[in-house]
């Protein structure tokens, strides 16, 4: 399994607009954003990686902050090229996958309806519940409502919650499926409508548009223990550990 996200990831961001093969790394550059959570690197898997590799690595992000995210067992010696570098962890994270045979979905909580976001103002209603969840990650702005347009385009999926009212409540999305795998992410709810079903089933809704597009895995990571339970409602399960490090 680990093998196989990884070259999802590996692939997906080889597919960015503005993506860089450095030696055993790919950088998935996208000039849409300058958030380093967007323009990350991660190793091609089973490559040989050496300090050399590093170092030409950093130097391929410019004025850019060099950072990667990747799963720890497909590259078990990177992390002390990265350290010896000058590199920092900031996270690791245990991703969670489902697949059509532990997938459950929840019922829609009354009040709500969920939508695939495609006009500027339903995306921009989307993004905005994100960046107040994540930050820098996800901004309301045209340039980020345009780069979730192109990933809707490629094949990736998104949705949004709404109340009845027309205030939206939350929103997820999917990268671009490849080789029968997809990651699902920016699963956000407004503290409002929290511990109400909305997280679950804008997950759920993803993961069956997904499913229904012929995808076999997808998979997520939680933050929490909250987050965590949510997901295992809807049929993740662990099933490896990624890491995240930057250098400043």
């Amino acid at each position: 399994m680990d093998l196989r996200i990884q070259r999802a990831v590996v692939a997906n961001l080889a597919n960015r607009p503005n993506a860089v093969e450095c030696g055993p790394f790919v950088i998935g550059f996208d000039d849409s954003s300058d958030s380093p959570f967007i323009n990350y690197a991660t190793p091609v898997p089973g490559a040989e990686i050496t300090a050399a590799d590093v170092a030409a690595l950093v130097a391929a992000f410019g004025d850019r902050k060099p950072r990667l995210e990747y799963v720890v067992s497909c590259a078990p010696a990177l992390e002390k090229l990265l350290i010896e570098a000058g590199f920092t962890v900031e996270v690791r994270h245990e991703y969670l996958v489902c697949t059509p045979s532990t997938f459950v979905e929840p019922p829609t909580p009354d009040g709500f309806a969920l939508i695939e976001p495609v006009s500027d103002d339903e995306l921009h209603g989307m993004i905005a519940v994100q960046s107040a969840a994540f930050g820098e990650l996800y901004t309301p702005n045209p340039a980020e409502a345009d780069r979730q347009r192109r990933n809707q385009q490629r094949g990736g999926v998104l949705v949004a919650a709404r109340t009845t009212g027309g205030r939206y409540a939350g929103g997820a999305v999917s990268s671009v499926p490849s080789d029968g795998i997809s990651e699902v992410a920016g699963i956000a709810v407004d503290s409002p409508f929290r511990r109400q079903g909305v997280g679950a089933a804008i997950t759920a809704a993803v993961v069956r548009r997904l499913f229904g597009a012929g995808v076999e895995i997808a998979w997520l990571e939680a933050s929490g223990d909250d987050s965590w339970r949510v997901y295992e409602r809807v049929g993740f399960r662990p099933a490896g550990q990624r890491l995240y490090i930057s250098k400043n």
